[in-house]
């Protein structure tokens, strides 16, 4: 995650200390609630002080929200792969990369609420073979993942409406002069 969109942040001129402060308390909510839909009020008034104008980042959050779920992605492809191990099952690289590509196009549906991800996760296992019992394994932990996906999701999004205000031109270092805080 941080050498991705750390990558990401750098080819952007996204700059580091202002993009972190404001997307920090929209990060907190989405971890303490693990939904995306908590966080967004916030974030949108945080990306507009960062400098991202209103119409973009009323666009990229929402649709940021139905298509750019990373740590859902991520999460799904880790633990379909943790209930393999522990089935004891080996999965050829080309079944991998085949359940990698069928989970980036279905972890596009998941809902932007608590353990959506796990729906998801069952019926990829299922369709692959793999016992359905290993989804009850990760179950025990799947509060704390899906704060951690879910903050992740919410990161990302913020980061893509910042990349697509750079796009646009704006310059989010001039930016932070030019728009006023509230009081």
């Amino acid at each position: 995650m941080v050498v991705v969109l750390g990558a990401v942040m750098a080819i952007a001129r996204i700059p580091l200390r202002r993009f972190v402060q404001a997307a920090r308390e929209p990060f907190l909510i989405a971890f303490s609630t693990a939904s995306s839909e908590a966080a967004l009020p916030k974030a949108l008034e945080n990306l507009q002080r960062f400098g991202v104008p209103k119409h973009i980042a009323a666009f990229v959050l929402p649709a940021g929200y139905s298509f750019n779920l990373d740590g859902s992605t991520l999460y799904l492809a880790l633990a379909s792969i943790f209930v393999a191990q522990a089935a004891g099952i080996h999965l050829p690289m080309g079944t991998q990369i085949l359940m990698m590509l069928t989970l980036m196009l279905t972890s596009k549906g998941v809902a932007g609420v608590p353990r959506a991800s796990l729906v998801v996760l069952a019926a990829t296992v299922a369709s692959f073979g793999l016992p359905k019992e290993g989804v009850l394994l990760i179950f025990g932990v799947d509060t704390l993942m899906d704060m951690a996906r879910t903050s992740v999701n919410m990161l990302g999004n913020c980061l893509a409406a910042a990349v697509v205000a750079r796009w646009e031109g704006v310059d989010l270092k001039a930016a932070a002069s030019e728009v006023e805080t509230p009081i």
